[in-house]
């Protein structure tokens, strides 16, 4: 299942601290836990797009991550979407020459 999360750091963490979220966003990257990400331009914020079998795996993976005690996070799960263009073969779908 698919989420998009939102994070937001509250504070100044450390330099330290936040080498140690870098390395365990990379982990979970290689697990395919952590797909996308992005940054809120002009803000200590995020958009993520996470990976989890359910909300407790997501749940787990999140809070493995070493800034967790400092973020504020909303998790929106989604749903796949019959006319997604994304989707193979889905409506919208231009087909390929």
């Amino acid at each position: 299942m698919d989420f998009l999360v939102h994070m937001e750091i509250n504070g100044q963490p450390s330099d330290e601290l936040l080498k140690k979220e870098a390395q365990r966003a990379r982990e979970l990257a290689e697990a395919g836990i952590l797909r996308r990400l992005w940054r809120v331009p002009g803000r200590r914020a995020n958009w993520g797009l996470w990976a989890a079998a359910t909300a407790d795996e997501l749940h787990a993976a999140l809070a493995s991550l070493p800034l967790y005690p400092h973020l504020d996070i909303t998790v929106h799960p989604l749903a796949t979407h019959p006319n997604d263009p994304g989707s193979v073969g889905g409506p919208g779908r231009v087909p390929q020459t």
